[in-house]
């Protein structure tokens, strides 16, 4: 045995309970139907005419149903005789290259085949002004050679600055479509001047590029569509800020305002862009936000295979597996860290052989004399909260809270004869 699991063989596990969280769940029954009635208005459609070569933006994010998105777009903007074509738009993700991105695209769903049209992926850029400190504002060559842009991205909090604008339409505009290069200007001063930069960029993108109409989804507390709204490129910018507060307002959380231990079954680009989202588990990559739970310890177990390699935000974790530093791509996680000038969520933390071992590391360390009374949340992903399992020290706050059940009687935490935590999602 070695000493480290020598030193954690003891280590007592807390029982657990599956709860439910509930939140208010507005929802679009019928995205599709939704989408075409906003393609549809008389301000939207108006801005398509016949032959135009239209460029649709799509991201790395896990948007709800954005094959469908995309694929509805394509076919309307058919119907009034343009010829569509998608770009990713999605900074440095994707390693950087031409070829990563569509990778991250097709596994998301989005594929020639499911949308419809070309998928046209270049890392080229066009400088189409620069900021009053010099910086340039760049985006897509074959965007900026299309005829027309329809910027398409859901609307939600950022996970490393606030601002008016945060993660949404003006930011794809400004960061997503500027591809890796046009990322690395908007972050050269790093995330304290971020709110205010995307903002003069994508203003400047409004005002030389051809940009149509923006289409913007919010999600609810359970990632599902609940607002789909199209917006013509003059009130894009006021549209993104508005939209960000109902998002903000619609987020999902965890409601322990305190907790010893925070279990991360996954982290993932589709689940935010630092792969693990400081506004649930209250640890940020910046020290330009705050918020969350205040966490003394996070054990995070593995990386989702749409992430292609891209472990970026392992680095808030204070232990992670051996089996998730096995995919961790140095190309992937390295580009986004040197693009957003953000170093700490690409470190590796303390790194062990099994989930059970990591569970034990953050059990002994979180502070707690009996680590069976620690305060522990183990989470799917810190985008979907409808379900967790906490131990038993926080049953009495949720049996005490209206917004919580509990779905299961206390158990012993399940692992397999590896070590693994079973997955009883």
């Amino acid at each position: 045995m070695s000493v480290i699991h020598e030193l954690l063989k003891d280590v007592p596990l807390p029982k657990v309970a599956k709860v439910r969280q509930h939140f208010p769940a507005p929802a679009v029954k019928d995205v599709e139907a939704a989408l075409r009635r906003e393609l549809g208005r008389e301000e939207i459609s108006r801005l398509v005419k016949p032959g135009m070569r239209i460029a649709l933006t799509v991201g790395s994010r896990g948007m709800d149903q954005v094959a469908t998105l995309a694929r509805v777009t394509v076919e309307e903007l058919k119907k009034r005789g343009a010829q569509p074509f998608v770009v990713p738009a999605m900074g440095s993700h994707g390693g950087a290259t031409a070829a990563g991105q569509n990778k991250v695209l097709a596994h998301l769903g989005v594929t020639e085949e499911s949308v419809g049209c070309p998928i046209v992926s270049s890392m080229e850029t066009v400088e189409v002004g620069k900021l009053e400190n010099g910086l340039p504002v760049l985006i897509d060559k074959h965007a900026y050679e299309a005829d027309g842009i329809v910027v398409l991205n859901r609307v939600k909090p950022h996970n490393a600055f606030r601002g008016p604008s945060e993660s949404g339409i003006v930011k794809m505009l400004a960061i997503g479509l500027g591809k890796q290069q046009g990322a690395d200007s908007c972050h050269t001063y790093g995330f304290g001047l971020m709110a205010e930069f995307i903002v003069k960029m994508a203003a400047i993108k409004l005002a030389t590029c051809p940009v149509l109409f923006g289409i913007a989804t919010v999600e609810n507390a359970y990632d599902k569509i609940m607002k789909v709204e199209c917006m013509p490129a003059a009130d894009l910018i006021a549209a993104d800020q508005r939209l960000l507060i109902e998002a903000k307002a619609n987020m999902p959380r965890i409601m322990f305002p305190q907790i010893d231990v925070l279990v991360v079954d996954w982290i993932g680009k589709e689940f935010s862009g630092g792969g693990i989202d400081g506004n649930i588990t209250g640890r940020y990559s910046t020290p330009f936000i705050s918020g969350g739970p205040e966490v003394s310890k996070i054990a995070v177990l593995d990386v989702t295979d749409k992430s292609a390699g891209n472990a970026n935000g392992v680095g808030l974790a204070d232990v992670t597996t051996r089996r998730l530093f096995a995919k961790y791509d140095y190309d992937a996680v390295y580009a986004n860290a040197l693009t957003s000038t953000v170093t700490a969520s690409a470190r590796i933390p303390m790194l062990v052989d099994t989930d059970l071992d990591a569970v034990r590391v953050v059990l002994k360390t979180c502070f707690v004399p009996d680590p069976a009374q620690a305060r522990l949340v183990r989470i799917k992903n810190t985008l979907q909260l409808g379900e967790l399992y906490i131990s038993e020290a926080l049953l009495p706050e949720a049996a005490a809270n209206p917004s919580m059940e509990i779905a299961s009687p206390l158990a012993p935490m399940a692992f397999d004869r590896d070590g693994r935590l079973a997955d009883p999602w």
